[in-house]
């Protein structure tokens, strides 16, 4: 068996390193078991201090809880806190004894109010949405890049024409600018939701049955009800508006949220990699990848990663609707705990999407001659629309579709329909130029950069 540089063998296999996940490398950390754990032990500490902002618990209790926070926890054995999870079915409880015995060192008396009241679902949960926060804002930092630079592709390339495709087929002119104006449309609108979602991510804090039954036995109801809001602020999350525990909206919201953004670069990302073919052009990318066997090929890796990501987002995104359904009694039985993994997933796909997506659209070229080039492919035929509105008033629909079906090799449009003598006076030429027939498309793309700058996209 394989072993690392630890001579561990185990270590080799146990140790997961995003080897098959390459989107999320070097930028999934504020997603990491290490990031949860963090945050679940800010989670603790921020419970210490609203006890004493609060004055439910002394001063000094808060004074221990803001001296731990600032200690480095180095030496923290994720593995071991893993496999000690299993016994009770969260890693919270192994977790308590920890954070108690770093208080105790600053004060033994503070050490007792350590998770009192609370329920691990509560730190749990608190912790999940205090990482969702940090990954919503590091997303939102690449998706703007992102959109800085297609926002800079649309500007440059408003008036070029290229072919519009539906169905995969040629189907009428539009332009590289208004492509790549769409591209950063959908990435803008999805970064404004993913904001938006990310102010309200609520802390929790319910106790064993949701109740806040321990808060009103240890402090009374007013000082119980007022607690949530003073836990959530000392988190940095907002005040929930009732314990969650099995209302699993905050959850479910955020998931659809991040599997938005994701899709919103698998869009820009799958109209790159088509546009990149060798027998298209349109596109091209700053640096590609290789290939194991053919050393002429430049993939454009960062897309076909994106795109992955795109296709996994989805179903990660249903598993947490999945779980939320079955969020049973006042506190899930299974259900809450197989919203852990797909969260952190899913998390950590809007780390890595964004990134490669501002990496892709930072180096992406779009050619205006391939794409005239390719407009011109059918001779013509990409006008038909505009050619119809003009011909068949003047020459029936029966006519006009049999000079379509003769168009083609040895008979260009063009000259059939020079050859029509209701013809006889329209500037033939202009009628088949494909850059006469765009639309609204400038128009739609000024709007669209208007919107974005208005958002705080800059080139």
């Amino acid at each position: 068996m394989p072993s690392d540089d630890t001579g561990d063998p185990a270590t080799f296999w146990q140790t997961d390193a995003g080897l098959l996940s390459p989107v999320s490398i070097g930028s999934g950390e504020a997603a990491s078991d290490r990031a949860v754990v963090h945050a679940m032990i800010d989670a603790e500490l921020a419970l210490l201090r609203a006890l004493s902002a609060q004055g439910l618990a002394p001063r000094s209790v808060g004074a221990a809880a803001d001296a731990v926070y600032r200690e480095p926890w180095f030496d923290l054995d994720l593995r071991a806190l893993a496999q000690a999870s299993v016994a009770g079915g969260n890693p919270v409880i192994p977790l308590i004894p920890l954070v108690r015995e770093r208080v105790a060192r600053h004060d033994p008396d503070a050490a007792a109010w350590v998770h009192r009241g609370a329920t691990s679902q509560d730190i749990l949960d608190t912790a999940l949405m205090a990482v969702a926060r940090q990954v919503v804002w590091d997303a939102a930092g690449s998706l703007r890049r992102a959109a800085a630079s297609l926002l800079t592709l649309a500007q440059r390339h408003r008036d070029d024409p290229a072919a519009a495709h539906t169905l995969t087929q040629h189907a009428v002119p539009t332009t590289l600018g208004l492509k790549a104006a769409n591209w950063m449309r959908g990435i803008v609108d999805a970064r404004r939701q993913l904001l938006q979602i990310g102010e309200r991510l609520p802390a929790q804090l319910g106790g064993a049955g949701g109740t806040l039954a321990s808060f009103v036995e240890l402090f009374g109801a007013e000082a119980a009800a007022a607690l949530p809001a003073r836990f959530a602020v000392e988190v940095g999350l907002q005040a929930p508006d009732a314990p969650w525990h099995t209302a699993r909206r905050p959850v479910t919201e955020l998931g659809d949220a991040l599997a938005a953004a994701v899709a919103a670069l698998g869009v820009f990302a799958s109209d790159v990699a088509l546009l990149a073919r060798t027998e298209i052009g349109e596109a091209s990318v700053a640096s590609g990848g290789g290939s194991s066997a053919m050393p002429q090929k430049q993939n454009p890796v960062d897309a076909v990663l994106i795109r992955s990501a795109a296709m996994r987002a989805p179903g990660l995104a249903a598993q947490l609707h999945l779980a939320a359904g079955l969020a049973v009694d006042e506190r899930p039985d299974g259900a809450w705990h197989a919203e852990w993994p797909a969260l952190q997933d899913l998390m950590r796909l809007p780390l890595g999407a964004p990134a490669r997506g501002a990496e892709l659209a930072a180096g992406l070229a779009l050619d205006a001659e391939r794409a005239r080039h390719n407009l011109d492919l059918t001779a013509g035929l990409i006008v038909s629309e505009r050619l119809g509105i003009a011909l068949v008033p003047l020459i029936g629909k029966a006519r006009f579709d049999a000079l379509i079906a003769a168009a083609g090799g040895d008979a260009p449009l063009a000259d059939l329909v020079r050859a029509l003598p209701e013809a006889d006076g329209i500037d033939v030429d202009d009628l088949l130029d494909p850059a006469r027939s765009l639309g609204l498309a400038g128009e739609l793309t000024d709007q669209a950069v208007r919107r974005a700058l208005q958002e705080g996209i800059r080139p």
